[in-house]
């Protein structure tokens, strides 16, 4: 009986020992035969990254531009004020 047991455990083991390494292989296939498809999307991934940043970059800077301009009609609009609650 335990010898019945260590032959199935030795066929189990030999059967998930190729499972693996057919799976290994599959998937370095697929890896070597998709790396020229990878090669060919870095450049178009990083253009992409490029512009991003440059369109995050110049809604940051308009969006501060605006604050400014903001902060300007706000200073001139209160400046008035400002002197008389100074003076009273």
């Amino acid at each position: 009986m335990m010898l019945a047991a260590f032959i199935a455990f030795a066929v189990f083991a030999l059967v998930a020992g190729a499972l693996v390494a057919a799976f290994a292989m599959v998937k370095f296939t697929l890896k070597l035969a998709l790396l020229p498809l990878k090669l060919l999307l870095f450049p178009i991934l990083a253009v992409f990254m490029i512009v991003k940043i440059a369109v995050l970059f110049a809604l940051g800077a308009a969006f501060i531009a605006v604050l400014i301009a903001v902060a300007i009609v706000v200073a001139l609009v209160a400046a008035p004020f400002a002197l008389i609650a100074a003076i009273t």
